[in-house]
């Protein structure tokens, strides 16, 4: 049906909703590059080496140097990490809270943009089917002005109404696909600053021998 045709033609037979799915796979895919681009250098400094690099710091006493390094490293742990380490310094609320806090900040950061690929693999489709409709109507229609003899117009108005669901598939699946994808990062950056969290608290409270400084309302029962 489409042999020969240019992508303008394949376009116009479309219609509008083909023009559209066009301009949102465009913003889906800068979009996942983007964010596979900026998950990627956050990932680039491991849990392990972060939090290895830190507790030699702090086992000297060093705070500052502490604080310093999580200034100089692109990575979700860091600012959670300062966060803490300067409540503890500074003796300004309790490092817990100050860490959570900064959990959620950087949190809302990873899931910014991430919604307009969510949005675009759940609409696509039905912008898609949307395009086939209008087209199978305007089929029809045309059938209703030729009489006898339109059902060959029926089914190449059809086959090209269809060609707008193919487009809404073909920008939903790899939008979903890479929605998913990116959240998973998310869950994983999310565990990486509990667990950084959790690792500097314990360190400290047990260095200075006192209780958990996240949780001074808790009592320990003998």
């Amino acid at each position: 049906m489409f042999e020969g045709k240019s992508l303008i033609e394949i376009i116009r037979l479309g219609g509008w909703t083909f023009s559209v799915l066009i301009i949102i796979s465009i913003v889906s895919v800068t979009v996942i590059a983007y964010k596979l681009f900026e998950f990627w250098v956050k990932s680039k400094i491991t849990r392990q080496r972060f939090i290895s690099t830190l507790m030699d710091r702090l086992r000297k006493n060093r705070i500052d140097a502490a604080i310093e390094i999580c200034e100089n490293i692109n990575t979700p742990m860091a600012p959670v990490a300062k966060a803490g380490l300067i409540s503890y310094r500074d003796g300004e609320g309790t490092m817990r809270e100050s860490m959570d806090m900064e959990i959620m900040i950087q949190t809302v950061k990873l899931e910014k943009f991430t919604t307009i690929i969510g949005t675009v693999g759940s609409v696509a489709v039905y912008i898609g089917l949307f395009g086939t409709v209008l087209g199978i109507i305007r089929a029809f229609h045309d059938i209703a002005k030729v009489g006898a003899g339109g059902i060959s117009i029926v089914i190449g108005g059809v086959s090209e109404a269809l060609i707008a669901t193919a487009a809404g598939l073909f920008v939903a699946i790899p939008a979903v696909v890479a929605y998913n994808f990116l959240m998973k990062y998310v869950e994983k950056f999310a565990v990486d600053m509990e667990y950084t969290a959790s690792t500097v608290i314990d360190f400290l409270s047990v260095k200075d021998n006192i209780p958990d400084k996240g949780n001074t309302n808790e009592t320990q029962q003998i």
